[in-house]
This record gives structure tokens, sequence and C-alpha cells, in this order.
């Protein structure tokens, strides 16, 4: 009620200032009415005005407002009077209240005459009742609103920008019902209708329905607006009062705080169709929604959503990557309906939108999963190593597995390092989960005891030593073994891997020594071959290095054998030939003997034996050239030598005169040869040539 009586002094304020302003406007217009019909006056000449400026500047005289615009006060009372009279007498007796265009008139009714008051628990008039009406005045001019009865407030329209959301909070209406916070929407021209809200049911308090983007006709009488600009003051943000915007690679997991609570056994609201994403919250509540956590998610967009109806989280989208799949385990959804079939006694699996793990896993990539309600496994479908020994994978599935100890046949305890190899299939990943619950389940509850036993199992059959020397054949033995055992698990097991074999040291110190022994005598074998190859090799050597003179030998040998077999064949060739040459000459000389015979025959026996002698020897000095009379005959007498000296110069001349040109005889040259003198004479003897066939 204070508040109303603040209003009501407002009210006087504004009737007061609004009568003043009237008056002032009536005089305005009296005075230009009365200058318009003002009488013409004669405009003086500029000589007359120069003429008598001089006697104004003089004088001066004080002029009256009223005289400078010509107007006589005792004319301007009346106008005023009748002027008021004009536009005070509609104001106050019609009623006239006149509402801007972007203005909406909020009437309150000061008393009614039936004397009809409120009823108990209202504040808005809907029957004419005193008080605050429901009906607005809409822009124009409006008759009836007489002030003694009537008070008229102007405000201005609710604009809600762009982006935003506003929020309603009724004064008026039913009360609200126990199991719901909001109050129900109604059709009511988006709350610019209060009639129609307090006559169908609109209840009072903060209201499910709100306003979007535009302008709004709003009776702030009974409807308070919350906006972003005045959100502080209403204890709110102003980031809460804007459009809900979810990132692309986001989900918005939405929470409601209004309608029935959520059935026994479930953690969030069924999904609800015909909403419109949250939107329509009255629509969520007739169809049944629940208020808490919702399995219905928001996708990426903007959303108008009331924030006394909807708190969304947003988290990002389930990424499942390269190399695995994501088998989902869903806690809400329909009946668990098993559809994996009498052969699979180990877990159930569902179809998609069932309350257990889905038969399908999800394959790599983004998916809008809501995770408050849903548990995605990560699931590898790539080869998984795991190692019972100090290294750890990337994995980090054997984060907690160590290196095996095993005990042997003869009673040594050694540590023993396993690498295995396993598989998990897409469709298969499904049944694991289903079967242990999580892939580091599998490790712990079935690969870690079942490997572990297997080969303690094994050690003992063996000795250390046998282990040592036979591991690719325990290693064979691990890994078929460990393949059907894993086979019932839904699991391949690649490979089974023996690593580093740590025996006790003392052992292995024996058989270090035992080693280095044999590798000793080994060495001394082997150093003795060296030595013998290296004699084989210096021997080797230097035959190799005579070999040169060898071959340099025996091709000499050849070479004389050849030669000596040349020689041979040359001199059978020359004996064979002289041979033959001389069978020849004898039987040519045997011929030309014989020709012979036969011609001095004839001829002894035509000449007869000393006349065909002396005729052959005449033949034989014609043929020779023999002269029987020497050139040059030299003789001396009484010791003289002159004939000497004559007979040489004679010889040189003779000598000159042939290699002039001379042809010189082809016979030999006579022989002469001084004897001593006999009986005081010298003698000279002339040396003839003799015939060689002779």
């Amino acid at each position: 009620m204070k508040s109303f009586s603040s209003f009501l002094g407002k009210t006087r304020k504004n009737k007061l200032a609004r009568f003043a302003t009237t008056f002032i406007a009536s005089l305005a217009l009296a005075s230009s009415i009365n200058s318009a019909h003002a009488s013409n006056v004669k405009t003086p000449t500029f000589k007359e005005n120069t003429s008598t400026s001089v006697i104004l500047e003089q004088t001066k005289p004080t002029v009256t407002p009223y005289q400078a615009a010509a107007v006589d006060p005792f004319v301007l009372i009346p106008i005023v009077l009748v002027g008021g009279l004009v536009i005070f007498v509609p104001l106050f007796f019609g009623g006239l209240v006149v509402i801007g265009e972007r203005e909406v008139g909020v009437v309150v009714k000061k008393f009614a005459v039936s004397g009809r008051g409120l009823a108990a628990g209202r504040l808005i008039a809907l029957n004419g009742e005193a008080g605050l009406q429901a009906d607005t005045l809409a822009p124009g001019w409006h008759w009836g609103y007489w002030p003694w009865q009537y008070s008229v407030r102007k405000e201005p329209v609710v604009v809600v920008p762009q982006g935003e959301i506003a929020l309603i909070v009724a004064a008026d209406g039913e009360s609200i019902p126990p199991e719901r916070i909001l109050g129900k929407i109604t059709n009511c021209d988006n709350f610019q209708d209060a009639r129609k809200f307090l006559t169908q049911g609109g209840e009072k308090g903060r209201q499910m329905g709100f306003l979007t983007a535009g302008t709004y006709r709003i009776n702030t009488a009974i409807f308070k607006v919350i906006m972003a600009a005045n959100a502080s003051s209403h204890g709110m943000s102003a980031e809460q009062l804007r459009v809900h915007t979810v990132a692309s690679d986001k989900v918005g997991i939405v929470t409601t705080l209004d309608g029935m609570p959520i059935s026994v056994g479930e953690i969030a609201g069924p999904v609800i169709s015909a909403h419109d994403n949250f939107q329509n919250g009255q629509k969520f509540l007739d169809g049944g929604g629940r208020r808490g956590l919702q399995e219905q998610i928001l996708l990426s967009g903007s959303w108008n959503l009331n924030p006394w109806f909807v708190n969304v989280e947003q988290v990002p989208m389930t990424e499942i990557p390269i190399g695995y799949v994501g088998v989902v385990i869903s806690f809400v959804g329909k009946a668990q309906e098993d559809v994996s079939g009498a052969s699979f006694t180990h877990g159930n699996l569902v179809n998609p939108g069932h309350k257990g793990v889905w038969v399908e896993p999800l394959y790599p990539g983004k998916h809008p999963i809501n995770t408050r309600i849903m548990k995605v496994e990560l699931v590898p479908t790539t080869n998984i190593v795991l190692n019972w020994s100090g290294r750890t994978e990337r994995h980090k599935y054997d984060a907690n597995l160590e290196s095996l100890t095993v005990r042997s046949k003869d009673g040594f305890a050694f540590d023993l390092e396993v690498s295995q190899i396993i598989h998990v299939g897409a469709l298969d990943a499904p049944k694991v989960i289903s079967r242990v619950g999580a892939m580091q389940n599998l490790v712990d509850n079935v690969l870690e005891p079942s490997i572990g036993n297997y080969f303690r199992n094994s050690a003992q059959d063996y000795t250390v030593l046998d282990f040592l020397n036979a591991r690719s054949e325990r290693q064979v033995e691990a890994s078929e073994y460990i393949k059907a055992a894993l086979r019932a698990y839904d699991v391949q097991a690649i490979d089974t891997l023996i690593g580093d074999i740590q025996p006790p040291a003392s052992l292995m110190q024996t058989q270090t020594d035992r080693k280095i022994a044999e590798e000793e005598r080994k060495t001394y074998e082997v150093q003795q071959m060296a030595q013998t190859q290296r004699q084989q090799l210096v021997r080797e050597t230097a035959l190799a290095d005579i070999q040169q003179e060898m071959v340099k030998s025996e091709q000499s040998v050849h070479i004389a054998e050849l030669k000596a077999q040349a020689h041979i064949k040359q001199a059978t060739g020359e004996a064979e030939s002289t041979k033959l040459r001389a069978m020849a000459e004898a039987e040519g000389i045997r011929a030309t003997g014989n020709a012979k015979a036969e011609t001095y025959r004839t001829g002894v026996e035509a000449l007869g034996t000393q006349g065909y002698t002396a005729m052959q020897l005449m033949q034989i000095i014609g043929d020779r050239n023999v002269r029987l009379i020497p050139d040059i005959l030299v003789g001396g007498s009484n010791g003289s030598t002159n004939g000497l000296v004559d007979g040489l110069l004679s010889m040189i001349l003779w000598n000159q005169t042939n290699k002039n040109g001379e042809v010189t005889p082809t016979y030999p040259q006579p022989v002469v040869t001084q004897t001593p003198p006999t009986n005081g004479t010298s003698q000279f003897i002339v040396d003839l040539p003799k015939d060689k066939s002779l």
C-alpha cells in the first residue's frame, strides 16, 4: 500500500504539471490570436526613422513585453480564461487521456460507484472494482477517465533486445501447486493481456513462459519484467538472460528445475517429445516431464531457455580415437532385453536405447553422449602388448604387472619376463566389457592370473638349464595354451613371448666357469687350426712365389723340345733335300758324262783321238778368252831394269784407260813374275789363270 500511495502522489504532481503546461499553451495561443487581429500600423520612412531615432535614444522610455507585442493585457486575460476552459473542461469533465505510440496506460480506479472492492488475495480488478485495473490503455485518445475517479500512469513499452530473453513475475493470479515452482503458461498474448491471464488460470509468481526478442505492451502493475539490463537488481546475472548457445563440439546436459519427481530407481527423466528442446516448458510438463537430470541432451545451436526452468551444462563430445571402439554402458533407458544369445552366459547385451551394455559399439569419431547417464568404455582394437616386467606400455594397462617368479624342477627360483600380445575385435568388445566391465579388469582379473599360473606350473616340469636351453619350445607351448584359455573370454591371443630369464647367481657362476673353460678349449683348438692353416698358407705362398719360375722352366723345356723337334725336322728335311739334290746332281753328272762320253766317242770316231783333243783345247781357250800372247812383254838385257819399269807404267796406263770408260776385259789378267837372270838375262813368266771347269 505504501507503493500505491506514492503512486497516487506522483499522479497529483503529474496533474499539476499538465495543468501548468496547458495554461502556458493557452497564453501563447491567445497572444498569437491577438497579434493576428492587431490593426495595421503605418511604417515611417527612412528619414523619419532617422529623425526620430535621435529622440528615442535621448528619452529611452520603458516598454513592457505586452506593449512590444502590441497586446493589451486586459484583452489577454479573457482569452487565457477562455482557452483554459476549452482545454481544462474536456480534460477534467470529459476524462480525456492521450497515450503515445510507444507507451501503455496503466489504469488505477480510485473508487467504484457500486462500492464493491477486490476479493481477498486479489490485486488486479477485473469487474470494475476499485484498484489496479487489468486492462491497459493502448496508444491514442481515451475518454471517460475522469481525474477524480481514475489515475492513468503512462509506462514505456517493454523492448527485449536480440539475443536476450525476459522473465516474468506475476503479482496476481492463482496459487502455484506445491509440486511445481513456476506458473503455467496461459494464452495471454505473451503477457500483454492481463485479463486473459487471470481468467484462464494464470498463476502468480515466477512464470514458466518468457518473452523473446521483440516489443511488448505489458501491464507493469501485474507483471514484473526482468531483463539483462535490470537482472542484477533481481539477484540474477545478465548472462542468464541471454540466449543459450551450445558450441559445435559440445553437448548440453540438461537438468530441469520443475516437474514431477523422477521415478524410483531411475537417475534421469525420460525423453519427452514435442517440447522443442526444452524451449516450451509447459509442453514438457504436460507430456509427463520429470524434474532433475534429463536423458535428452541439447546439440549445438542457440536455444531460448528459461533459466528458472532449465539448467544446462556443456561438456565435450565423446571422442573415440582411431584404433578404438567405444562400448556404451547406459544407466537409463527401456527395460533390459538381452540380445546376446543363449551361448553367451556371462552378461547381457541390449540394443541402443535400453538400459545395459549396448550390443553395437561406437566407432572412431565424435559422438553426442550424455556422460551423466552413460559410460563409454574405450576398447583398443589394435594389438595390445602387456609386459610382465619393469617396462610399461603407453596404454598403462600393464602398470601393475611385474616379472614372474617361478620355481624349477630342481628347486631353483628364478625371475621370468613375459610379453603377451592380445587383440579384441570390434564386435567382440561389448562381450568383453559385459563380462569383465573394463579393459583394466580384463588385465587384472583374467590375463594376470591365467598367464602367471601357467608359467609357475610349467616351470616345475623342467630344470633351470632345460628351461634356458629349450626356451623356444617353452614359448611355443605357452602360446598354444594361452590362446585356448583366452578364447573363452572372446579375446584373441596373438603371441606369447618369453623375455629375460634370471636364474640363480650361484648356478649361473658354475655354468659361466664351465662355459669359459669350454670356450677356452675351443679357443685353443681354433688357434691350433689357425697355426696349421698359417703353415699351409706359408707353404702355398712359397709355392706360389716359385710357380712363375717353374712355369718358365716348364715352358723353356717345352720350347727346347719343340726347337729340337724343329731341328730334327729341319735336319731330316735338309738331309732328305741333300740326298735328293746329290742324287739329282749325280744323275745329272751321270747324264752329262754319258753325253760327253758319247760326244767324245763320236768325235774321236770322226776326228781321231789327237785331232779331237786339239780341237777341244782350242775351244776351251776360245771360250775362256785366254790370251796366248801377252799385251805387254817386258824384257831386258844386260842387267838393266828399265824394261820392268816400262812394263809397270804400261800396265798403269792401261788400267787408267779402262777406268775412263773402256770395257774391262772379263778374262783374268796374266801375272808377270821376274825370274833371276840366267846367263845375264832376266826373264818374266806370265801365269795364265786356269779354267776351273777343266
